[in-house]
């Protein structure tokens, strides 16, 4: 008798799912962490930290989830554009600081560079007045699950086997098999083009925010960094080099200025606030303004490597919306802070070095 069709497919999901662990593990540590208060009892800060040493292994000081980076720091130049959807300071015409970090997604402080790991670009933008806009993007677009609970249910599934070292693929599979949404987002993210670096990727926020304009009006967005310099594909992964996408990193900021377009897309009243769901490609997108980051230094010297990038810190004029994964991050991400600043005599240096920065990237 012929095979369930339905069966064929979840063994197809499964095959392709395994075919790429590594990355679905990188994104499903990616972005979102859990707050306590979503599951009361069940689901807390406490144990998705537990999770996150669970999948990576603890790496005392680092922090928990993009645990690889580098500081880097430079300017926004808002061009006013925002000014008719929010009321922003930091979207009025002028300059402000901003204090950024890119990273790979996941706990492994020394994970080799690879071309299939997930980027991130988290940014500090710092107008007069003591109000601050902080985001944090990474380069997929859309985030694999639907809500926090899928999220550490996958994280779990995803803890590796004490025999083989790897996820057990049957796990993955009946994750799978009882979470269409994560496959169809995964589908999402497999289609996108990777670029051949830090400084030519789209880092994109995927969760939905709202504006709200000096009339009380209010538009559900979402906003992605752009990259002015011209996309290239990924090439392979090099040989001999550890640290070889964030040395290229450093050797583009060495030759010049590196610099992405902030735009703002505006959302309908209508469109869904899950960042697993992608909006329709006819929504209005409005450039706010560049960012231009023009000095790179590693993070055990950094500017960043205090800042706690958490993504409902927010000026007024901006809030969250009904997409609960920013107030999760949230809540982790202040443990995590407090983790790694209780563990701070104890750590270790980064995997990127002063010293490879001083150099131009020339390990």
């Amino acid at each position: 008798m012929d095979e369930d069709p339905r069966k064929l497919s979840r063994n197809a999901v499964a095959i392709r799912l395994g075919a790429i662990g590594a990355a679905v593990v990188c994104m499903a540590c990616g972005f979102a962490y859990v707050g306590g208060w979503f599951t009361p009892g069940r689901l807390t800060q406490g144990k998705v930290i537990d999770g996150f040493e669970a999948v990576n292994g603890k790496h005392v000081g680092f922090r928990r989830n993009h645990a690889k980076g580098l500081c880097a720091t430079g300017w926004f130049d808002s061009n006013g554009a925002g000014v008719p959807f929010s009321k922003a300071d930091v979207l009025a015409p002028g300059r402000v600081p901003v204090t950024a970090r890119f990273a790979f997604a996941g706990g492994m402080p020394f994970i080799p560079d690879a071309p299939n790991l997930v980027r991130s670009l988290a940014m500090q933008l710092k107008p007069p007045g003591g109000e601050e806009w902080r985001t944090a993007m990474i380069d997929i677009p859309v985030f694999p699950f639907d809500n926090v609970q899928a999220f550490y249910a996958q994280m779990i599934a995803s803890v590796p086997d004490q025999k083989t070292g790897k996820p057990d693929p049957e796990k993955m599979k009946a994750f799978a098999a009882a979470h269409p949404a994560f496959v169809s987002a995964v589908g999402i993210v497999g289609k996108r083009a990777v670029s051949s670096g830090f400084a030519n990727s789209t880092y994109n926020g995927l969760d939905t925010f709202v504006f709200v304009n000096q009339a009380g009006a209010s538009v559900p967005v979402r906003w992605s960094a752009v990259p002015v310099q011209p996309f290239a594909p990924v090439g392979p992964q090099a040989a001999g080099d550890p640290n070889y996408l964030f040395n290229a990193l450093i050797a583009d900021a060495a030759r010049q200025p590196l610099q992405w377009k902030m735009v703002v897309t505006i959302g309908h009243a209508g469109d869904p606030v899950s960042p697993n769901l992608p909006w329709p490609d006819d929504r209005t997108h409005v450039e706010v303004g560049t960012v231009t980051l023009d000095k790179l230094t590693a993070e055990d010297a950094g500017t960043c490597t205090d800042i706690n990038f958490d993504p409902t810190v927010l000026p007024a004029g901006m809030t969250t919306s009904a997409d609960g994964i920013p107030s999760a991050r949230s809540a982790a991400y202040a443990r995590s802070f407090t983790l790694r600043e209780r563990e701070r005599a104890a750590k270790p240096p980064g995997a990127v070095t002063e010293a490879e920065v001083q150099a131009g990237g020339r390990s």
